[in-house]
């Protein structure tokens, strides 16, 4: 475009422009310099003639003056005169006498006749000024000085005054006789080239700023902007005579058209679905965000609606995933056509979408709700494969009814689409029973578990298992925490949460490595320790991960009979035979394990018959109390004795106090554990 519109300028490239811009200096340069030579000339002529004339015709009116002096008469002066112009060759002198003179000594002859020719002479001859003139087209020098009348002069001249005008002594020689001082020619020249050097670096220095250093101080500021706003609307002007700043400037904008490009693709593919053209998940939270802020500062509600899709598993898995894709599409346009105009339709992924109805009360919203759903069950797709017709599961819930954060609002959605699904499918339900609630906060638990967990927030607490005996150090239970700002939370709020909601098993696995890097540090100080493992009953249930724990421990150089694997009733029972079969495979590779919560089942003495465990950890419950309750005393006692027979080591849970430490000794329990012989410590 630019090309079109300055077309008629011809591109030159940069050593092109040095070179002309160099043949420009060398013209200028020279011209320069015959100007300023002649400049120089003529004010050599003009000020030194005019002092040599000066000196010349003082030389002169001295001559005459001494002649004067003697008594002199018009043929003296006469001869006077001849001899100075033999005297100079090349020189023309004559001398004009003024009006008093000739009054009081007559005229010479022709003088009056000459002054009369010349008005500068008869000027001269008035006014008593002296004269440069330069007669000949310049290449002579005429000059007319005028001998005034002095003190000494009235003694002859007695009608005449001090002062005035006696006569003109008129000098005429060719320029070329000048004679030029050797410091001023050497000066003048010093002079005039350093003024030419100057004028000649002042003209490039602004022909190249102009034409290089602008154009890329311009680039430089665009780049600063773009740097700094990070605007890629910037452009650069390319309209510059030098080719290799244009195409620089032209391919610059060119990559910022193309950054510009993508960045707008990639901003719209941060907030929008590529498949649907729907908000996606990232930028509806921000519209949630945002809706929370307005409801809670105008206090208005505003309803949300999740809409999941039933069986769409089933048109993926028989006419394939692009099938799927345009159902998908058919209906994103389905749904945004069904609502108003500020209301915010997303995909959150899958086959889930969200909708948000700003400032929408929960029975509008349910209306609304009821609307899509019935569409929906009435709309036949026409796709490639035919016409099929969809179902979905409606949740509804609103702000602040069913959840003032969005954390909560997610949790309250998740709790009744898990409703809708479980109660067949294809309706609309909302949070409306006391059940409903504690779902939600299960679900909100859920979150905050997740989200521990990918910020790595769970830790592996480390409670110290000692010999009762001595007192001694043996081993280490590890116990999961999340860390929450400065606080811990123990596993008691939040393991029941993970196990409802199927996150037991990754729980495991991140404080079995936590643990075991500890562990790692401690058997290089003491060997013998050994470390305790709570898993859950689905840890259990994954054959091929309970297997993998020989290898993952010798690969943190650890001897497996350094770990001790737990199990309690609850994850035993339902898997029995798996359980066993684990447990055996594994004591093959001296992995330890112990059966936890011993006593807190009906059928806890039923394992000791089925499963090869290694330690027996009596529950805290009947330890804590057996200083006082001689009933619990006689439990832990007998279950002691039993595992003994077993042939089985005793583990005390809950000691709390001194009295209790030393019943537990009287009777030979091997080791215990508990607040008396140390907290669960963080790491570090």
């Amino acid at each position: 475009m630019g090309e079109k519109i300055f077309g008629f300028i011809e591109r030159i490239t940069l050593a092109r422009l040095l070179l002309l811009l160099s043949a420009f200096a060398l013209i200028l340069a020279f011209a320069l310099v015959i100007t300023f030579s002649g400049i120089v000339r003529d004010r050599a002529v003009h000020d030194l003639a005019r002092e040599e004339a000066r000196q010349t015709s003082m030389l002169v009116f001295n001559s005459l003056y001494s002649a004067m002096r003697k008594g002199w008469s018009k043929q003296d002066i006469k001869e006077v005169i001849e001899r100075l112009n033999a005297t100079m060759p090349g020189l023309s002198i004559h001398v004009y006498r003024g009006g008093i003179v000739e009054r009081q000594f007559g005229e010479m002859p022709g003088e009056y006749a000459t002054i009369a020719a010349h008005p500068e002479l008869a000027k001269a001859l008035r006014d008593g000024n002296d004269t440069l003139l330069f007669p000949e087209g310049g290449k002579s020098i005429r000059y007319l000085y005028p001998v005034l009348a002095e003190k000494e002069c009235l003694g002859c001249h007695t009608q005449s005054h001090a002062g005035a005008v006696h006569g003109v002594i008129d000098i005429t020689y060719p320029i070329n006789n000048i004679k030029v001082s050797f410091s001023y020619v050497i000066n003048s020249i010093v002079g005039y080239v350093l003024l030419v050097i100057s004028l000649v670096f002042a003209i490039l220095y602004f022909k190249l700023r102009q034409l290089v250093v602008s154009p890329i101080a311009n680039l430089v500021g665009v780049m600063q902007k773009v740097t700094h706003e990070m605007d890629f609307s910037h452009r650069v002007g390319n309209h510059h005579v030098i080719a290799e700043l244009h195409y620089l400037s032209d391919y610059f904008n060119r990559l910022l058209g193309t950054v510009q490009e993508y960045n707008s693709r990639l901003e719209e593919m941060s907030m929008r679905d590529p498949l649907t053209g729907l908000y996606n998940r990232r930028k509806f939270e921000e519209f949630l965000e945002y809706e929370i802020i307005r409801a809670e500062r105008n206090r208005n509600a505003f309803t949300v609606i999740m809409v999941d899709l039933d069986n769409f598993k089933f048109i993926n898995d028989t006419y394939g995933h692009p099938t799927g894709d345009m159902l998908l599409k058919e209906l994103a346009a389905l749904l945004t056509s069904c609502l108003r105009k500020g209301d915010v339709p997303a995909r959150l992924g899958g086959d889930e979408f969200v909708l948000l109805l700003p400032q929408t009360s929960a029975e509008n919203g349910l209306l609304v709700a009821n609307k899509l759903h019935q569409t929906l069950k009435e709309e036949e797709f026409e796709l490639p494969v035919g016409k099929i017709v969809m179902t979905a599961s409606f949740s509804l819930v609103s702000y602040p009814k069913d959840g003032t954060t969005k954390e909560s609002i997610y949790a309250s959605m998740d709790v009744v689409l898990y409703k809708a699904k479980k109660f067949g499918k294809n309706q609309v339900l909302t949070a409306d029973s006391g059940q409903d609630r504690i779902m939600m906060e299960v679900f909100r638990q859920g979150d905050f578990l997740r989200g521990a967990m990918r910020e790595d927030r769970i830790e592996a607490f480390l409670q110290p298992i000692v010999e009762v005996k001595s007192g001694a150090v043996v081993a280490f239970e590890s116990l999961a925490r999340i860390r929450n700002g400065g606080t811990y939370i123990t596993a008691g709020e939040f393991i029941e949460v993970a196990e409802e909601l199927g996150m037991a098993k990754e729980l495991d696995r991140l404080v079995f490595h936590k643990a075991l890097s500890r562990l790692k540090t401690i058997v290089q100080s003491s060997p013998e320790t050994k470390m305790f493992f709570n898993l859950s009953a689905r840890s259990f249930a994954d054959s091929a991960w309970m297997r993998s724990i020989p290898d993952m421990v010798q690969q943190q150089g650890i001897a497996c009979s350094s770990v001790v694997l737990e199990i309690t009733e609850r994850e035993a029972l339902p898997h029995l035979n798996q359980v066993k079969a684990i447990i055996d495979e594994l004591r093959l590779s001296k992995i330890a394990f112990a059966l936890d919560d011993f006593g807190s089942g009906f059928s806890s003495f039923m394992y000791l018959k089925y499963l090869a465990v290694d330690y027996v950890k009596i529950e805290g419950s009947f330890v804590r109390q057996i200083a006082m309750d001689d009933r619990d005393r006689i439990m832990v006692q007998h279950i002691h004795q039993m595992a003994r027979e077993f042939g089985l080591k005793t583990v005390a849970e809950f000691v709390e106090d001194e009295e209790t430490a030393k019943m537990l000794e009287i009777m030979g329990v091997d080791y215990a554990q508990g607040y008396y012989y140390g907290r669960p410590a963080a790491p570090g």
